[in-house]
């Protein structure tokens, strides 16, 4: 066999290898901040939308470690879905670590949540600031974000939910209840601004806090979503989100708890997810406090206790197939399409 014969024979051998080193793919971390939120959706043209930055404080660096693991010199869109602390609390703090571009949100705050929570106002008014220097964009219910290269669409916004089914969506729901579960804070969880993510065949929802009537409205009588491959539970999995109907409309092949050890990750929720028809695996963040022993199993948990800051990421493929990693363990399971 000549070189050159040779040459070409390895080559056709190593194709396949690097053919799947080089697949474009979606990335997606869930960053560890304590149960507040900060999501990273990296598309697979480099663009870095942002979800929520956690509280003040160790947050920032925690997002930025997720960047950096992400190569990323920059985040091209900040999203916050709802003005709380532990969701835009960290903006000024990243701001000053990573140039961020575009914010994306619902504007302001209710006036009743501004005025019943310093807290919340203190936040916003600090967010704003950093905001006021970049490029602002007001979600709008069913519009796109105005994203380069990926599919987002706004679900829930400022109070409301989708009217109408989205494609492939519109299934009636035996499951529903005669009436939403009522959130525990009525102000400003239920304005969350919520994104259905569609990359090829793969389906991620994330709808930040979302609780009570419009949460109600995406799942019943009809789902509004359809099914998706990973779902981001609302509200941190609080004693809020306990809905089995939820969980019925989305019909998640994967759920996301970003709870932390004593936030969040209601016990109740937990009882609700094992219940699930169809869902494969719970991967938390945080083992839960409240949760007890419908904690899911260890290999599940990115964080033990409070004293690591693992995150979990998934990486996607256009046909629907994605992988699920826990950095904790170094390890990783495969789900192939649906």
């Amino acid at each position: 066999m000549s070189l050159k014969t040779l040459l070409f024979s390895m080559a056709l051998l190593l194709a396949p290898a690097a053919y799947a080193a080089t697949e474009e793919s979606l990335t997606i971390y869930f960053i560890d901040v304590e149960g507040g939120q900060s999501t990273l959706i990296v598309t697979p043209k480099h663009h870095a939308l942002l979800v929520d930055t956690g509280w003040a404080g160790n947050s920032a660096s925690r997002i930025l470690a997720a960047a950096h693991d992400a190569g990323l010199k920059q985040i091209d869109d900040l999203m916050i879905t709802h003005f709380h602390s532990d969701h835009d609390g960290g903006v000024p703090e990243l701001s000053r670590l990573i140039p961020i571009l575009t914010f994306i949100d619902h504007d302001t705050p209710s006036a009743e949540a501004q005025k019943t929570s310093q807290e919340t106002a203190d936040a916003f008014k600090a967010y704003a600031a950093v905001r006021a220097k970049g490029k602002h964009v007001s979600a709008a219910l069913g519009k796109q974000l105005p994203l380069e290269d990926l599919d987002a669409v706004v679900v829930s916004n400022a109070g409301s939910a989708l009217t109408s089914p989205l494609p492939n969506a519109g299934a009636a729901n035996g499951a529903c209840q005669d009436h939403p579960v009522a959130p525990r804070d009525p102000d400003e969880n239920p304005r969350s601004t919520g994104i259905l993510v569609r990359y090829g065949k793969f389906r991620f929802l994330d709808v930040g806090d979302l609780t009570g009537q419009p949460l109600f409205d995406l799942a019943c009588p009809k789902s509004r979503i359809g099914p998706v491959d990973v779902y981001l539970v609302a509200h941190h999995g609080g004693p809020d989100v306990d809905v089995p109907a939820t969980f019925a409309a989305f019909k998640p092949r994967v759920a996301i708890m970003n709870n932390g050890m004593k936030k969040g990750g209601a016990q109740t929720t937990y009882q609700a997810l094992h219940a699930v028809s169809g869902l494969e695996d719970v991967w938390q963040l945080h083992a839960s406090a409240d949760a007890g022993e419908a904690n899911f199993a260890a290999d599940r948990i990115a964080n033990l206790d409070e004293s690591t800051a693992h995150w979990i990421k998934v990486v996607a493929k256009k046909d629907g197939s994605f992988r699920v990693f826990n950095q904790r363990i170094n390890s990783s399971k495969n789900y192939a399409p649906r």
